[in-house]
C-alpha cells in the first residue's frame, strides 16, 4: 500500500475524531481499579463510541494473516500482555496490575488509534517507571520529527531513550500509518538509524506506539491469535498516539 496524503477535510475529521478519542480514553483510564472486569471497561467504550455516534475501527477488524475478525472494541492488555489482548468478563483486574487501553476510533470515516497504559490502583516501583518511561519515549519519538525528516529518525530516539533505562524494545511490532485504514504504510518501528527510512511528508498521519518491558524483547502469540506477550513473562508498557505530519513538524491528534 502506497503512503496516502490526507486531504484537508480527511485532516480535519482526524482532528475532531482525536479529540473525542482522547476524552475516551481518560474516561475509561479513570475506570481501571481492582475488581473490575476487562469486559466491563469494554463495554464502557463501547458505550463511549456509540454516544459520540462513531464507531469502533478494531471490531471486527481481521488482519492479515488472522484467523477471525477481532471480537471486541477495545484492547485490554494485563501485566505480561503487550498488545491486543481480548476483553472478557473473566479477567478481572487485580491491586498492582498494569493494564493497557488501546482503542481505534472511526469518526466520519477517518480512524485514529491510540492507546495508553495505567496502574490498577497502587503498583510497585518498577511498574511505574515503566509507564512513565513507555509515555517519555512516545513523546521524544514525537519530538524528533522534522521537516524534511524520515521514519527512522522516531525509532532512534526511542530505541536511545529505552536502552540506556535498560528496558526491552519490542521489536516485531510497530507503528504504522493511519487515516483510511487501521493499518497503512509506512511502517514505524521503534527502533533504528537516524537519517533512515520513508521521508516524512505534511499530510502523512501515523500511530508511534513504544512498546517497552522490564525483560527481553521476544514475544509470544496465544492461541487465541490476537494476544501477544512476552516470552519471559515480564510486564510491558505500551503508549500509542496518532500524529499528523506538518510543515513545522508534528501535531498530536489523540493527545490527552
Amino acid at each position: 500500500m502506497a503512503i496516502i496524503i490526507k486531504t484537508k477535510e480527511e485532516i480535519e475529521s482526524l482532528r475532531e475524531g482525536g479529540k473525542r478519542h482522547a476524552h475516551i480514553l481518560t474516561v475509561l483510564s479513570r475506570a481501571v481499579r481492582p475488581g473490575v472486569s476487562t469486559g466491563e471497561l469494554n463495554r464502557l467504550a463501547e458505550e463511549l463510541v456509540r454516544e459520540g455516534g462513531d464507531e469502533a475501527a478494531f471490531l471486527g477488524y481481521k488482519p492479515y494473516g488472522a484467523k477471525r475478525p477481532y471480537p471486541a472494541s477495545l484492547c485490554v492488555s494485563v501485566n505480561d500482555e503487550i498488545v491486543h489482548g481480548i476483553p472478557s468478563d473473566e479477567r478481572i483486574l487485580s491491586e498492582g496490575d498494569i493494564v493497557t487501553l488501546d482503542l481505534g476510533l472511526v469518526h466520519k470515516g477517518c480512524i485514529t488509534d491510540s492507546a495508553v497504559t495505567v496502574p490498577v490502583g497502587v503498583t510497585d516501583r518498577e511498574s511505574k517507571a515503566l509507564i512513565t518511561d513507555t509515555r517519555k519515549a512516545l513523546e521524544l519519538g514525537i519530538k524528533a520529527i522534522r521537516p524534511g525528516g524520515h521514519v527512522g529518525d522516531i525509532g532512534a530516539a526511542i530505541e536511545k531513550y529505552a536502552s540506556l533505562r535498560g528496558y526491552g524494545i519490542v521489536r516485531e511490532l510497530a507503528g504504522h500509518g493511519v487515516g483510511r485504514h487501521v493499518h497503512e504504510d509506512p511502517y514505524v518501528p521503534n527502533y533504528g538509524e537516524a537519517g533512515t527510512g520513508e521521508l516524512l511528508r505534511p499530510g502523512m498521519v501515523i500511530a508511534i506506539e513504544p512498546m517497552l518491558t522490564l525483560g527481553g524483547e521476544r514475544i509470544t502469540l496465544d492461541a487465541d491469535g490476537y494476544t501477544y506477550r512476552t516470552k519471559d513473562g515480564s510486564r510491558s508498557a505500551h503508549c500509542e498516539h496518532t500524529v499528523l505530519i506538518t510543515e513545522k513538524g508534528a501535531e498530536v491528534l489523540t493527545s490527552r
